[in-house]
């Protein structure tokens, strides 16, 4: 195994950031549905995990797929989150119980679109450096570790704010989704 010249080892770490600063605002906003800390252990795994599985997949299946399908991913990725956002907003309007998004709820399909969706920038990240000379193991290994952190502290700020200020800061959590969703689209 190779090792990361310091300059290499920044540029992995800064890219990493990157990433996981999507999974923590994004977090924030899934957050307002007042997880518990069982729920945020498990999305911020989840997150660290496909921060780690993207970027291999993006280097095994090759630029050419990449190309093909990566506005496609990028749309539904898009689409994912301003239907999450929609949902919240709907949900606390009608001061209904949280059963689609609510983690412990499901079987699970929420919880691996969202994480798919906040990780979708590390496939392309995968493909480009799996195209260069970097260290990928410790590459990779930093992108679930950061992005799993940056994911909790985003849904545990969520979590808290959600809790003091209830229902009208999910409105504000299914915005920040909407605006992401948009944002990405454009």
């Amino acid at each position: 195994m190779a090792h990361a010249a310091p300059g290499d080892l920044v540029t992995m770490l800064a890219t990493a950031v990157a990433l996981g600063s999507d999974a923590m605002s994004l977090g924030v906003g899934l957050g307002m549905y007042r997880l518990t800390r069982t729920e945020i252990s498990k999305v911020s795994f989840t997150i660290g995990l496909f921060h780690v599985l993207m970027p291999l997949a993006g280097m095994a299946i090759g630029i050419y797929l990449h190309r093909l399908l990566g506005e496609v991913a990028a749309v539904l990725g898009a689409i994912l989150l301003i239907g999450l956002g929609v949902h919240m907003i709907s949900d606390a309007w009608r001061g209904e119980e949280k059963t689609l998004f609510r983690l412990n709820k499901t079987a699970g399909w929420g919880l691996l679109l969202f994480a798919m969706s906040v990780s979708i920038d590390a496939l392309s990240v995968g493909f480009s450096f799996g195209l260069s000379d970097t260290n990928l193991g410790l590459s990779v290994a930093l992108f679930g570790i950061v992005g799993g952190l940056m994911a909790a502290i985003g849904l545990s700020i969520g979590s808290m704010v959600g809790r003091v200020l209830g229902e009208s800061m999910e409105i504000l959590g299914g915005a920040i989704l909407i605006l992401f969703g948009i944002f990405f689209l454009i």
